[in-house]
């Protein structure tokens, strides 16, 4: 179980910021952001090298995508495609809007159940895909959200329970792209339930493997910070939007 977290402020200087920790089996090998797909320049994305896909990943228009896993629908299925495509066909296009489009248009029963969140500098989208039919995009209104492995800031989810209530707390000190700590702390939080943990500590070969801080500026910047571990232990460090690395968060 993923989890991705979005803050829409409309008007402020940075409007969209996410926080973002992959969930995955530890011997599922993957590569940090970079630019692996040469029929799509400008994207930069984390790299599956199983499926050949992403869980997130930006484009050169500032669009963010992330895929994760709805409810029991960990791993492949025989007869599905990776869901890992996703984020990349989003990242065709020139907005979180046209992108949202785009996915509603395919049908869904090609991939296992997925949540989907897009954003731009505009704002974010919710795309819910149940494994049929067409996916349902929805706009996610000014605030902070918690996207897991259920529907937006879903009260069933023990992880959102525990953590939701310190995310929008955070949320009211305003950080900005260079103020991340108060996030930083919630995202490496291994405490609680299993259920329940952020950061989660690795049992039957599962946990996190990765965390991401994005922010989106008015002006058009952008920001992407990225821990190639579990956020509690690696050093998040500046990527390259034209596919490198940069330096270490301080």
């Amino acid at each position: 179980m993923c989890t991705v977290v979005v803050l829409f402020r409309p008007g402020h200087a940075t409007p969209v910021m996410l926080a973002a920790n992959r969930d995955e089996m530890l011997a599922r090998a993957w590569d940090p952001p970079g630019a692996y797909w040469p029929e799509q320049p400008g994207v930069v994305a984390g790299r599956d090298r199983s499926g050949g896909g992403t869980w997130m990943g930006m484009n050169r228009a500032g669009v963010v995508a992330a895929v994760l896993n709805r409810q029991g629908s960990l791993g492949p299925a025989p007869g599905k495609r990776s869901r890992g495509e996703l984020p990349l066909l989003a990242l065709r296009c020139g907005s979180a809007a046209e992108a949202a489009q785009a996915i509603t248009r395919l049908d869904a029963g090609a991939w296992r159940s997925f949540n989907m969140v897009l954003a731009d500098r505009e704002g974010a989208i919710f795309v819910r895909g149940l494994g049929h039919g067409h996916a349902v995009a929805e706009a996610l209104p000014a605030g902070l959200h918690m996207v897991t492995s259920r529907d937006p800031n879903s009260a069933h989810s023990p992880r959102v329970a525990r953590h939701l209530p310190r995310l929008r707390e955070a949320a009211a000190a305003a950080p900005d792209a260079d103020g991340w700590a108060a996030w930083h702390a919630i995202i490496a939080d291994r405490e609680g339930a299993a259920g329940e943990q952020m950061n989660v500590v690795p049992r039957g070969g599962f946990g996190t493997v990765c965390s991401s801080l994005v922010a989106l500026r008015a002006d058009g910047g952008a920001s992407w910070l990225f821990a190639a571990g579990a956020p509690h232990d690696a050093a998040f460090e500046a990527v390259a939007l034209d596919g490198g690395m940069g330096g270490a968060l301080g």
